[in-house]
This record gives C-alpha cells, structure tokens and sequence, in this order.
C-alpha cells in the first residue's frame, strides 16, 4: 500500500496501461482472433466504428481493433530487443571505458561520439533493402522476420552512446568509492571489482535509462515503419499509419483508422516516461 502511494495515482494508471499491453503483445489471438488479411476481412473498407467493429475499418475492410492488438506484439518486441541490444553495448562500453580510464576511455568515448551522431534513419534506408535482397523475407528470428531484425540492429547500434557516457560518468565516481578501494587492495581482480561492486551501484541507473531507451526505440521504429521500411506480414503501429497515409484515410474523413494507432503510440510512450521518474520521485520523498 505504501508503494502504491508512493508510486501516485498517475504512475498506477501506466502501469496499468503497460500491463494490458503486454497481455495484448503476448496473446493477441486469444483477445481479438487471428490477425485478419485481405482474405478473412470481416467488414465494408473504411466503415466507422459500429457494433460490429468497435474501432472501424481498414482501406481493405480488416477489423482495426484485431489490427492494433496484434500490432502491439511487433512494436514491443521490436523495441525490447533494441533497447536490450542498445543498454549491453551503452553498459559494457561506459563501465570499461570508466573504470579503465587514460588511453583506452578516450578512445572508447571517441567511438561513442561517433556512434552518438550516427543517423538511424538514414542507415536503415541503407540496410533494410539489402536485408530484402539477401533472403530477408523467409523465417523468423526470436519471433521476427529477418526484415524486422535490421531494425533493431539498427536501432540497437545508433542509440547505446547515450547510454555509454551516462554509465561511464558515473563509473567514474564509484571506482572513486572506499569500498572500491579495499576490494582493489585484498587482491580482487578487475573483473570481480567491475561485476560485484561496481555493476550493482549501476543497476537503478541502468533501469531508468532502459524506460528511456524502449521510448527512443519505439519512435524509431514508427517513424521507419511509416516511411515503408516495415514489414506487411508483421504489422507494427508504425505500419499501421503507413498505409492508412497510403490509404489517403484522413483526406477520406477515415479518423479511427489514423488516431487508433496513433493513440496507442502516445498512450504506451507517456505511461514509460511517468514510470521512468517513478523511482526517484519514490527516494526523494524517503529522504525528506
């Protein structure tokens, strides 16, 4: 209970919020049926929402509902695997590079400020075709397509930088600490002081900058999905306002088929960034 007040009624409903997307992620079917094609379509091209479809239809007459249910597995698988992919790389680089220092941190940081500017955007435009052109299209990897996986690569390699300067800063000031200080003169190796005494202090900080990094990796992979670098037989959120644009949805007053996924975007976005200062607010008021 305490927690729970603690946390605020704001922070609740995100959790709230991000729960019932995980379910939709994780068993779509079993909430709204298989994904539907162009085949078992079950409605009239864009009809508004009714009883029957409770959020409209698509440009093809597929159910938006099924379709923003089962696209919700695809857009947080992707940015799970992103942002995973992103904090090991940020974590591994930041803690060496901290905790090493001289030569070897200024040439690490040199690689970070060079992947800091990197442009996912243009680098997905680049790799994405050739993925197509190398048998992209065929099986999947950890659930997704070979297509999808360069996304999150792509995004995985673009957006760790960040992460590697926060943690390296902040290495810098427990390798400072007695505790350190004592385990380097019993003898402990590097490898034990970095993993036992140093790792631990870095979880928090790390799972702050994990929210973060999920919520930079999920604009990605909408802004990349939106411009046709998704995959059609994976639809994402992203996708989804893909062909609605190609659709012409909102010129043809076709709303619910725009602000359906559009919503859900902003809705998981902003219950990831409440929690993300759900921590901090927590310790602040312990200490007052």
């Amino acid at each position: 209970m305490i927690c729970l007040m603690e946390l605020g009624l704001g922070r609740i409903i995100a959790a709230l919020v991000l729960g019932a997307v995980i379910v939709a992620a994780l068993v779509p079917t079993a909430l709204v049926g298989p994904l539907e094609n162009i085949v078992t379509a079950t409605g009239a091209p864009m009809s508004p929402p009714s009883a029957a479809h409770w959020l409209g239809t698509d440009e093809v007459g597929r159910d938006v509902l099924n379709l923003t249910v089962h696209s919700a597995r695809i857009t947080m698988l992707v940015a799970l695997f992103a942002s995973s992919l992103s904090m090991a790389l940020g974590t591994a680089f930041g803690v060496i590079a901290g905790y090493a220092r001289g030569t070897t941190d200024a040439l690490m940081m040199r690689v970070a400020d060079f992947f800091l500017v990197l442009p996912a955007f243009v680098l997905a435009l680049v790799l994405a075709p050739l993925a197509i052109e190398m048998g992209g299209a065929q099986g999947t990897i950890m659930g997704l397509r070979p297509t999808l996986m360069v996304t999150v690569i792509v995004i995985g390699i673009t957006s760790w930088a960040g992460t590697a300067r926060i943690v390296r800063s902040q290495t810098l000031s427990l390798r400072s600490r007695p505790f350190v200080d004592r385990a380097r003169v019993i003898g402990a190796s590097h490898g034990r002081i970095i993993c036992r005494h140093i790792l631990p202090n870095l979880i928090s900080l790390i799972v702050a900058n994990t929210i973060l990094t999920i919520v930079a990796a999920i604009w990605i992979e909408t802004a990349l999905s939106f411009v046709g670098l998704g995959d059609p037989f994976q639809p994402s959120w992203g996708t989804m306002l893909f062909y609605a644009q190609q659709a012409g949805s909102a010129g043809a007053g076709a709303w619910w088929y725009v602000v359906t996924p559009g919503f859900a975007i902003v809705l998981v976005v902003v219950s990831l960034y409440s929690l993300s200062h759900a921590g901090p607010v927590a310790r602040r008021r312990k200490t007052t």
